[in-house]
């Protein structure tokens, strides 16, 4: 069975729904003001939440007394209200706006124009960081690219009908994570389509994982990603979306990864994998507040296939 990351109280439908109809009425500053009283009460009462969050800045933080990674956890916690409400924002911000909220460069644009023109689709990759779901809304409106989320079902019928919902405003398909080899002949077919196919890589399903050295530990990471590189050819773009103000993000568009198909399977995707890792543990460096697991990380990494613990 996957560990049910997602089973915390951040992410059930009436919370999460009732997140979406507020943001999508009320003007920006006063969902900011909720979200800024709905972190800190979280923060106060998810104990649980607050301490696993703490418990994973730990690798990045070796030094620091709970208390003050406690502290950090709160601002993670912060960092993710605003990073929920500035996507939601940007899903009804009209055509001609949207440039003005997403800072990017030239040789963002070049990048995403040469892997598209090698027609084998791109695969790309991030983590739990920063928002990536306003990563849909950059490749859809402004790149104006083909796109085709893989997501895990949602825990929540309301949780996952939400967030199709929300895709669908973006016009981002779904590609649902079942049968693994359904799931392998999906993204096969939409990459020779020339679709770009995003895909988070820093948490595995069940066997579905490989390897790697990631902020000094080892961690599991997603293998399916890698193995598609392999075996198609289509090369892996890590890219991250940071928030930098109120309703802007800035593009971090990482260095190409091309899974050695000369190498032995194995050792071409665990090394691919690493590269990923590495890019990934440049960003949570950089920005440690942007990095969203509200479970023990960590201790899932001893156990990956067991089921996390009861929600808050």
């Amino acid at each position: 069975m996957p560990r049910r990351w997602t089973l915390h109280g951040l992410n059930n439908g009436a919370i999460f729904g009732a997140t979406y109809r507020g943001v999508m009425r009320l003007p920006r500053r006063v969902s900011y003001a909720i979200g800024r009283g709905g972190t800190w009460l979280a923060w106060r009462l998810m104990a649980e939440t607050r301490g696993a969050i703490a418990a994973n800045l730990s690798a990045i933080f070796p030094h620091e007394s709970p208390r003050a990674l406690e502290r950090r956890a709160l601002a993670t916690l912060d960092a993710y209200a605003h990073d929920v409400i500035d996507f939601l924002l940007a899903l009804k911000t009209p055509d001609d706006q949207l440039p003005t909220l997403f800072s990017h460069t030239d040789a963002d644009d070049r990048l995403f124009r040469d892997l598209q023109a090698q027609r084998r689709g791109i695969i790309l990759v991030s983590g739990h960081y920063g928002n990536w779901e306003a990563g849909g809304v950059f490749l859809r409106r402004i790149v104006k690219q083909p796109v085709a989320v893989v997501a895990m079902t949602e825990p929540s019928p309301e949780v996952n009908r939400l967030r199709r919902e929300i895709r669908e405003l973006v016009g981002a398909d779904t590609i649902e994570v079942g049968q693994s080899f359904d799931t392998a002949l999906q993204i096969r077919r939409r990459l020779a389509e020339g679709t770009i196919v995003p895909i988070l890589m820093d948490r595995p399903v069940g066997r579905d994982r490989v390897a790697v050295n990631f902020l000094g530990r080892r961690a599991w990471f997603l293998r399916t990603p890698v193995l598609m590189g392999f075996m198609t050819g289509a090369p892996l773009l890590p890219c991250f979306m940071e928030r930098i103000g109120a309703g802007r993000f800035e593009v971090q568009a990482g260095t190409p990864i091309v899974v050695d198909r000369d190498r032995p399977r194995d050792a071409a995707i665990q090394a691919a994998a690493q590269a990923f890792a590495d890019q990934l543990e440049a960003r949570v460096r950089v920005h440690p507040e942007f990095w969203y697991h509200f479970y023990q990380y960590w201790d899932a990494q001893e156990h990956p296939g067991e089921a996390s613990p009861p929600p808050d």
